[in-house]
């Protein structure tokens, strides 16, 4: 069993399938020692688990939660082109949208979501640099989406 799999597994966590793309994109790719994964949606077995805008239809404490999701909906991604998230050397950037209702101003607290699992799988590789971004809205009226760049060895 590798490494980041033993930690998974400590954590009770569990990498979903790949999510199929719902438009002209590919999950992940690679450039050098850099995998950049395509937005992931908070897909939990193809669907999402709720629609609509953050501070309303969604609450802030539901959206970290599908962050967290994303994050993890984005190593599989990675996984699928490097093999192994053992070869993971460093979570460079994560990059959160939010899909907010007009008077939300949390998305950092909403996006620490994935961030704090990324920190729970990797460790000191996983600190990282981010953005979270409120949107008007995002696709399938998700609450939230994450964008991942990882460094690989």
């Amino acid at each position: 069993m590798s490494r980041i799999t033993e930690r998974l597994t400590e954590l009770g966590l569990e990498l979903p399938a790949v999510a199929a793309p719902v438009a002209a994109y590919v999950p992940a790719v690679v450039q050098g020692n850099l995998v950049y994964t395509s937005g992931q949606l908070p897909f939990v077995n193809g669907s999402l688990p709720a629609t609509g805008k953050v501070g309303a239809a969604v609450s802030a404490a539901d959206a970290q939660s599908y962050a967290k999701i994303c994050a993890l909906n984005a190593l599989a991604a990675a996984e699928s082109v490097i093999g192994s998230l053992d070869r993971v050397t460093q979570v460079v950037k994560v990059t959160g949208f939010v899909a907010s209702d007009p008077d939300f101003t949390g998305q950092p607290a909403v996006i620490n979501g994935a961030s704090t699992v990324l920190g729970d799988i990797f460790g000191d590789a996983g600190i990282h640099s981010r953005s979270a971004v409120g949107v008007a809205v995002l696709p399938m009226d998700a609450p939230v989406e994450v964008e991942l760049i990882l460094a690989f060895a």
